[in-house]
């Protein structure tokens, strides 16, 4: 029966940064892309909650479009 340990170390931003750096290029790749992707997924979750609305109906959006199409048409004949 194996057990498994863990440990938690409490480390600033300049600790973890030395690390970082003496890792091999492609692990710095690596680390690079899973930061990257996890600020992509926050920004993302943020701006669909600040567009989710359950107060609109299919009617008022396609009323929208209408609108906003109708807009676009007149200001494209205009130029």
């Amino acid at each position: 029966m194996k057990s498994t340990l863990s440990y938690q170390v409490k480390l600033n931003f300049s600790q973890i940064l030395q690390i970082v750096k003496q890792l091999p290029a492609n692990e710095k790749i690596r680390i690079s892309k899973e930061l990257e992707k996890e600020v992509i997924d926050s920004n993302l979750t943020k701006l669909l909650k600040s567009f989710k609305n359950n107060d609109l109906t299919e009617e008022e959006i396609t009323k929208e479009c209408e609108i906003v199409r109708e807009k676009l048409y007149t200001k494209s004949l205009g130029k």
